[in-house]
Parts: structure tokens; sequence; C-alpha cells
């Protein structure tokens, strides 16, 4: 990955990562923390990454960051928002951390049915997605922190 950075500090990466866990700041003593995740998340104790996908908002549920809101979009259909609040809770009561999609531009409803879809799978496979999808949107806000012309270790 080309566009990766060389080094990002703590501050940057608990924007990119929506908190300032112990991921983050193991994330932060790499020189080049993207490009390295998978050594890092292969160190990681369990407990850091179910710290750092609950550092995550709920999907559909406040608060959030302003970057995690655009994201998630401007979809209130209430039927929709109650699905979600209901979905948000067994995930959670049935894997003991915050589901994590990436978003990429989908509408919650979509998100609602992903949520169902996953309540379907193991938790080993829930655990990976969650990190898998952390990851990635991180570094889709990275790539778009350097299209609005962010500073990489700002």
């Amino acid at each position: 990955m080309h566009d990766l950075p060389r080094q990002l500090s703590a501050d940057v990466l608990a924007e990119l990562f929506e908190g300032r866990t112990r991921l983050v700041l193991r994330l932060a003593e790499r020189l080049d923390p993207l490009g390295d995740i998978s050594a890092v998340l292969a160190e990681a104790p369990e407990d850091e990454l179910i710290e750092a996908l609950n550092a995550h908002p709920r999907i559909g549920a406040g608060p959030m960051s302003a970057r995690a809101a655009h994201e998630q979009g401007d979809d209130v259909d209430p039927t929709v928002l109650d699905a979600l609040v209901r979905l948000n809770r067994a995930y959670e009561d049935r894997f003991g951390f915050r589901c994590v999609v990436f978003v990429n531009g989908r509408r919650r409803a979509v998100i609602a049915r992903v949520l169902e879809e996953r309540l379907g799978r193991t938790r080993a496979e829930e655990l990976r997605t969650g990190v898998h999808d952390l990851v990635a949107i991180a570094r889709a806000r990275y790539r778009a922190h350097r299209a609005a012309g962010g500073e990489a270790g700002a």
C-alpha cells in the first residue's frame, strides 16, 4: 500500500480508530503503524482487540464522533433505528464486544441486515471480522485525511 503513512502520532491514530486504546498506543510506537498492523494485531491480546472494538460507536446510535456520524449517514428511519438498537444489543450479548462494520457508504438498513447475518457466526469469526473492519475503517479514514491535505504525522 503506497499511500499508507510512515509514522503517525497517537492523537492521529486515536482519531482513525475512535479512541486512545492500548492498540492505538502500540501502533504509535511503530514507524509504519498501518503498514505494520498485521504484526501488531498478531501480538495483541484479545482484551486489547475488544477494547479497540468497543471504542467505536454503536451503529445507528449516539454519541459518536462527527466523522463516524458522517460515515453512517443520515438515515433516520425509526424502524431501522429500532432494529439497530435491538441488533446491537443482541450482538453484544452474544459476543461480548461491539459490532464494527466498515459501512463504506451503505445505508443503515443494509447494515442492519449485515448485523443480522453476523449474529449467526462464531465469536472467533466475529472477532476477526470486527478487527478486519476496524482496520479497513482506519485505512479509509487515513486516505480521506491525506486527500483533504492532512499531514501524515500530525
